[in-house]
């Protein structure tokens, strides 16, 4: 019996997965539990497996395409099988055909030119009227598109198999709807200013990743509904510095070294124990407080950033949660990280001061209730016993929840951190 390959939700938040590689060739033969295929998720890349055996008959998602969970993207069966009733409707349109920017002149098939008189500009973008009871065709990621375009699909001419109206009969549509204006009302002032319309060489429009779409729909759940306000401290970070230099004193005759961010985390951990109102989950209705200590630690790859996680950071000492943050970071850049090692975070630390950023603000990871946004190590004159001296400092800035982070609650965790980091022995105590 045939079996239908879907693209499968390989992550907890993932929508729609794009193919990076197929790792069978149709007609190769197949056994459950195969690796088919590479499927780029929002997070990672991660292994598509084969749920029946046969041969792979037919691949209807080519690599570099996407296709939304649940999608057929291609068909096992018998060699001898018949699957035309399964592949009649044709499979998920590849996201890496680009976008058609003819004219339907040129899309659709048209009558000899001495049937019909030119179009006029106002009626060329207008595909043939659909009679009133006629279903629209379309697949489920070009309705999904369509939406967020506001593209009416009964306007919409289908170019995929039996007129099916696929994704790139949406973004055709969608840069008809763009330039419309600049083609009309502001034609005449380009002209009248000697301006000349932006040429195709003036720009390039890049495909988004499934990273990066997954961040741009994480940030609107976030900056928008979360009700941020951020604390900032300014920490003497000299004793936090000799200590370093101490433990990788011990640490290198096994080729091993700490980073100030190591010390970062555990000394966050051992904060967040004390104050357990802001190691917490907001829920809708409750909030959610936490007894164990799982620290998000944001790495930027290629595609945008993702926080794997040091879970039990509070149990851990400051080698250890080192060897892990560098191997779950090499991983994360690798894109190989598994859904249990990225989710699951109860607080998370953003770290920009290798780059040189003396301050900034960090925006929450939903439904975690805090994260802390950490700057550069730098020599500061500042004041002490009336003499001015020079220290090495770090500012911290701690971007709260306020439906769960009160003011002085926050005020009082960042006491606690900013004492840690300053006598680094506390953090273990």
């Amino acid at each position: 019996m045939a079996t239908k390959v879907h693209m499968e939700a390989l992550s907890p938040t993932m929508e729609e997965g794009q193919v990076v590689k197929w790792l069978k060739a149709e007609g190769d033969t197949v056994a459950s539990g195969d690796i088919l295929a590479e499927i780029e998720t929002d997070k990672a890349t991660m292994e598509l497996v084969a749920r029946g055996d046969g041969e792979l008959r037919k691949i209807l998602l080519s690599e570099g395409g996407t296709a939304p969970v649940g999608e057929v993207i291609a068909v096992i069966a018998a060699a001898d099988e018949d699957i035309a009733a399964l592949i009649g409707n044709g499979g998920p349109e590849s996201a890496a055909a680009p976008p058609t920017t003819k004219s339907d002149q040129e899309i659709e098939p048209s009558a000899p030119a001495a049937a019909a008189p030119p179009a006029s500009p106002s009626t060329a973008a207008e595909p043939p009227p659909r009679p009133a009871d006629d279903r629209i065709k379309a697949s489920p990621l070009a309705r999904r598109l369509a939406g967020e375009a506001g593209v009416d699909l009964a306007a919409v001419a289908g170019s995929g198999p039996g007129g099916r109206i696929v994704k790139r009969d949406i973004e055709a549509a969608a840069l008809v709807m763009e330039s419309a204006p600049v083609a009309t009302a502001g034609a005449a002032s380009l002209a009248g200013a000697g301006a000349q319309p932006p040429a195709e060489g003036d720009f390039e429009d890049v495909p988004l990743s499934q990273m990066r779409k997954a961040i741009a729909r994480r940030l609107v759940e976030s900056i928008g509904p979360v009700p941020h306000f951020f604390l900032t401290v300014d920490v003497d970070m000299t004793r936090l510095g000799e200590a370093r230099r101490r433990i990788n004193g011990l640490l290198e005759p096994q080729g091993r070294k700490i980073s100030i961010n190591d010390m970062i985390i555990r000394a966050t951990a051992a904060a967040l124990r004390q104050h357990p109102d802001c190691n917490a989950h907001w829920r809708g209705d409750h909030v959610r407080r936490f007894h164990r200590v799982h620290i998000g630690v944001a790495v930027a790859i290629d595609d945008g950033l993702i926080t794997p996680i040091v879970r039990d950071a509070h149990s851990k000492g400051v080698a250890q949660i080192g060897s892990e943050v560098r191997e779950l970071a090499g991983r994360a850049r690798e894109k190989k990280l598994l859904p249990e090692e990225y989710t699951g975070a109860t607080f998370s630390i953003s770290n920009l001061g290798m780059l040189g950023i003396h301050e900034f603000t960090a925006v929450i990871n939903p439904p975690e209730a805090g994260i802390l946004a950490i700057g550069a190590v730098e020599d500061t004159p500042v004041v002490v016993d009336g003499a001015v001296v020079v220290q090495p400092r770090m500012r911290i800035t701690m971007s709260c929840d306020h439906r769960v982070i009160d003011g002085a609650q926050g005020a009082r965790f960042l006491d606690t951190l900013k004492a840690m980091l300053e006598e680094p022995a506390a953090m273990v105590i």
